[in-house]
Formats: C-alpha cells, structure tokens, sequence
C-alpha cells in the first residue's frame, strides 16, 4: 500500500474512533464526560485532518506498514500487560511499571533518564487527575493498607 493509502486509512480510523469515544462520553453524567468528550473530538478532528492531507497531498511511493515489526509485537504484548495489571495493582504503579519495561524492552538503555521521565509522567497524571479534575484514579490493592 502507499504512503498515502496507509495515512488515509489511518486518518479516518482515528476520525471513527474519535467519534465513537465522544458519543459514548454524551452518555456520562454530569460533567465526567467533559474530559472524554473533548479527547474523543480532539482525536476525530486530527484523525480528519491526517486524512484529508493525505488525500490531497500524499505521496503515491510504496511504504512498509511496518518497519520493525519486532518492536510492534513488543509494544502490544506490553499493553497487554498493562491492561491486565491495572485492576491489580492500580493505574499509578502498573503505569510506572509500564513506563520503565517498555523503553528497556526496545532497546533504550539509560535507565536514571527512564526513571525520571516515568517518575515525572506519573506526578504530571497525579496532579491533573487528582488535583485539578478531582477525579482518582484506580490504585489497586494498594488502597486496602
């Protein structure tokens, strides 16, 4: 497929999937679905806009869907990962977790900047979720001690 078949494929997948998470936010109650709403529409525009780029401007040259397809298999199997530690062991230490296997997993090697990028990602999630939006997030068995 060309480069350009691949964006506008890309585009209106994202568009699709902007849209369904913003109707699906209409149905929340309250103003939590302020939030969703906002992401889903912000992915919508956007996936819109990649595509209608490509549309008009693409290139027509062939593009590998992938180029290293080792690390795509490493990135899904990690989120699996997550997705399946979250319930476990809460949002913060499963993201934090996340956070330090995946760089190392594909290749990064310089773990005090790793430490620092997943310790200051998770203060930056802390302080928008908990402090400004007022919402908690999951953590885990952790909140039974």
């Amino acid at each position: 497929m060309t480069a350009r078949g691949q964006d506008i494929v890309l585009g209106v997948l994202f568009a699709g999937l902007g849209l369904a998470a913003a109707w699906q936010a209409m149905g929340y109650r309250g103003a939590s679905g302020t939030y969703p709403l906002v992401l889903g529409l912000g992915l919508a525009a956007l996936g819109l806009l990649l595509a209608l780029r490509s549309l008009w401007s693409g290139a027509r040259v062939p593009r590998p869907l992938v180029d290293h397809p080792r690390h795509v298999a490493v990135t899904v199997v990690v989120g699996a990962g997550y997705l399946a530690l979250v319930p476990v062991l809460g949002f913060y230490a499963a993201s934090a977790l996340v956070a330090l296997v995946l760089p190392a997993a594909l290749g990064f090697r310089r773990p005090l900047f790793a430490l620092l990028a997943a310790a200051g990602f998770m203060v930056v999630v802390w302080l928008v979720f908990t402090g400004l939006l007022a919402k908690p997030l999951p953590t885990g068995f952790w909140s039974r001690w």
